[in-house]
């Protein structure tokens, strides 16, 4: 199964004409999730290799506008390029609350009407996420009604013994959020591919177990019941799982909140982390809620990270090929602070189009 990530956006605060907002997608079998929606996403996914259309589900960390305005519009357009007599499955929203009520509002004063449905899936923060002079409207408030086209969705809480948000439990992947700080609450995703062990074709046999659709259901985890009225688990029959491959992606952050981000990006194949501003404005990055370099490698080593990439860097800080020989404001010098704290390993500056796959694990 083929996956890559492919970043449209790596600027923060604003586009320009160099770096477009926050945004990427995770690409997998053709199904795309976007994770943050800046403005202009919507004309840099035109620009890509990307459809659209093809985006089930949307991921956004926090509700500062370099990461959500451009949701309203992106809805908009794949709303017009559907055919409004197909049957389009529901895209689903995942972000911090307010989140619906800033789509729903949006809609309303627009007159939009979309073709397809939407369901908004709020996350409700803990105080501890930000700032005290910044906790006010926080709090979950249940708006009553609901806009045609948009279901209610679900008021996600932490699981304070995970120390996590359990947002997609599907068949072939599992999402969890965990808590950032920042100046507003900010979350970071955790992309698990789910890879089961192979079913033991002795033991099926031995079990008598008859090949069939009983196979497909103790592959994907479900105990068969044989007409001899015995009942058969997977994992009577099922070998030692494969681990999947790990891609996390963090909000704009000074740090993570509780223990529930580190564990929940241990080991990770792709690590994306902003590195908003370099080393010498540390303080400064850290006043703000952000992070740097060095900030972001030495979360990678405590995740024990495969691989670091990243973004989010201020307009100041030009792309590789436009800065000069010479130059202090050029990413180079970004990524020399993150690599001499990453114990040596590679570290990968994003670029707006920049594609990384991530080759399945044998």
């Amino acid at each position: 199964m083929s996956m890559d990530v492919t970043f449209l956006g790596t600027g923060a605060a604003y586009p320009s004409p160099t770096r477009g907002a926050s945004a990427l997608v995770l690409r997998c079998e053709g199904e795309c999730w976007l994770f943050d929606c800046g403005e202009g996403t919507q004309t840099q996914l035109m620009k890509s290799q990307l459809k659209a259309g093809r985006i089930t589900k949307i991921f956004i960390t926090h509700l500062h506008g370099d990461h959500f305005f451009g949701l309203p519009g992106l809805l908009c357009t794949i709303s017009l390029q559907s055919s409004s007599t197909g049957a389009k499955q529901p895209v689903h929203i995942y972000g911090p609350v307010g989140l619906r009520d800033f789509l729903q509002r949006t809609m309303e004063l627009s007159h939009t009407e979309l073709v397809f449905p939407y369901v908004v899936h709020e996350l409700v923060p803990t105080a501890d996420q930000c700032p005290a002079d910044e906790q006010a409207g926080i709090t979950h408030e249940e708006r009553t009604g609901c806009r045609p086209g948009a279901d209610q969705g679900r008021t996600i809480h932490l699981d304070t013994e995970e120390d996590a948000y359990l947002l997609v439990d599907e068949e072939q992947f599992v999402v969890k959020a965990f808590r950032l700080f920042h100046r507003i609450p900010s979350f970071g995703f955790s992309v698990i591919e789910k890879r089961p062990g192979k079913l033991n074709a002795q033991k099926l046999k031995d079990l008598g177990v008859p090949p069939g659709p009983a196979y497909g259901k103790l592959k994907n985890g479900i105990s068969v019941v044989l007409e001899n009225g015995v009942t058969i688990s997977p994992q009577d029959v099922l070998k030692k799982p494969v681990v999947g491959r790990k891609i996390c992606i963090l909000g704009d952050c000074a740090g993570v909140v509780g223990d529930g981000g580190v564990e929940l990006c241990l080991e990770a194949d792709l690590l994306i982390h902003e590195a908003t501003l370099d080393d010498t404005q540390m303080d400064k990055a850290k006043e703000r809620g952000h992070s740097t370099p060095q900030m972001a490698a030495a979360f990678a080593n405590r995740c024990q990270a495969k691989r670091l990439v990243l973004t989010h860097f201020s307009q100041r800080y030009k792309p590789v090929t436009l800065a000069k020989e010479g130059e202090s404001d050029g990413t180079a010098e970004l990524k020399k602070q993150a690599e001499s704290m990453f114990e040596h390993q590679e570290v990968t500056l994003a670029e707006d189009f920049m594609v990384i796959s991530l080759p399945i694990k044998k």
